[in-house]
């Protein structure tokens, strides 16, 4: 009986030894193989600058390939369906931005943002400051509001498109201030800023990244966040003003597929915090006006679960549609 017990415990002692180095393997070794980043717009603008300064400084590092493949294509949709639907071996990653969690309302997705992925952290966060064309003549937003209601149907707010956080934002504002300024889309940052400039439109929420340097052009009415910007300290916050809901900010973000072994994602956090508190790392970002990011994993699925209930609602009351 003694003998038939040794050779039970031998075997199970095997069998558990068997199925513990492969995964062992995939965490302890971790990253061993070249890490794929999947940015799911054009290459060219921030999300795509962003992603390649975070992976080159994790190549350095780690001394393994990091590389950047833009997946454009419906909204970002495709390239984030194929972080969703890929191996959850942290090999593959989603360099995403904001878009990802106001899409959930907006349109059908082939996955769940909130529930596919495991966040790792924001790497920059991009605050919006509504501004007004330079010849309207108004200098703070309660003049704006009552030039807007003074002159009904003659006021417009533009956006980067329909579905993106400034026609969001620009809907939240008509809501709460019961204003009925036309919503104007453009097809990028060039087509809105000239058009705001020319007097074309009267106001817009431009991103304050993108935009920095065209902002000294014009009547800067408030800017979405809990607090001033460093860079804009006489600008006050829409909050301060006693607007709700403008607390979030567009940001650009590192996520894994759900289901990524626990050990993984703890490494690439910390190397990725470990990044975002490099000095010409955080002096690039903030370059860009933006805020440099680096939370914890949890702190960032609570920030995404957050922001999406917050644009649903907004979407919801606003009755924004795509179609």
């Amino acid at each position: 009986m003694r003998k038939f017990l040794r050779r039970l415990a031998l075997t199970s002692l095997t069998s558990m030894a068997l199925l513990i180095p492969s995964l062992g393997k995939a965490q302890t070794g971790y990253p061993s193989q070249s890490i794929k980043f999947i940015v799911p717009y054009p290459a060219g603008g921030a999300t795509d600058a962003l992603a390649r300064m975070v992976a080159q400084k994790m190549q350095e590092n780690w001394q393994q390939s990091v590389v950047v493949e833009n997946r454009p294509g419906a909204g970002g949709t495709i390239g984030s369906n194929q972080v969703a639907k890929g191996p959850a071996d942290g090999y593959t990653v989603l360099f995403g931005i904001v878009a990802l969690v106001q899409q959930i309302t907006l349109m059908k997705l082939p996955y769940d943002p909130l529930k596919d992925f495991a966040p790792i952290s924001r790497v920059a966060i991009s605050p919006s400051v509504l501004a007004a064309a330079p010849a309207l003549p108004i200098n703070t937003l309660p003049e704006f509001v009552s030039l807007v209601k003074s002159n009904p149907g003659k006021h417009s707010i533009g956006s980067y498109g329909p579905g993106t956080s400034a026609h969001l934002q620009g809907a939240l504002l008509n809501l709460q201030s019961n204003l009925d300024l036309t919503h104007v889309p453009y097809q990028g940052g060039a087509q809105l800023v000239t058009a705001l400039m020319g007097g074309q439109l009267s106001s817009a929420f431009l991103d304050a990244g993108s935009s920095k340097q065209h902002l000294s052009k014009f009547k800067l009415m408030g800017v979405t966040g809990t607090e001033r910007l460093s860079w804009l300290p006489n600008v006050p916050t829409l909050k301060e003003q006693g607007f709700h809901s403008y607390e979030p900010m567009g940001w650009f973000g590192l996520l894994l597929p759900a289901g990524t072994p626990k050990p993984v994602v703890d490494k690439f956090s910390v190397e990725t915090q470990r990044i975002l508190k490099l000095p010409d790392v955080r002096e690039k970002i903030e370059g860009m006006g933006l805020i440099p990011g680096g939370e914890t994993p949890d702190n960032f699925a609570k920030v995404m679960k957050s922001d999406a209930d917050i644009y649903a609602r907004i979407i919801r009351e606003a009755k924004i549609s795509l179609n």
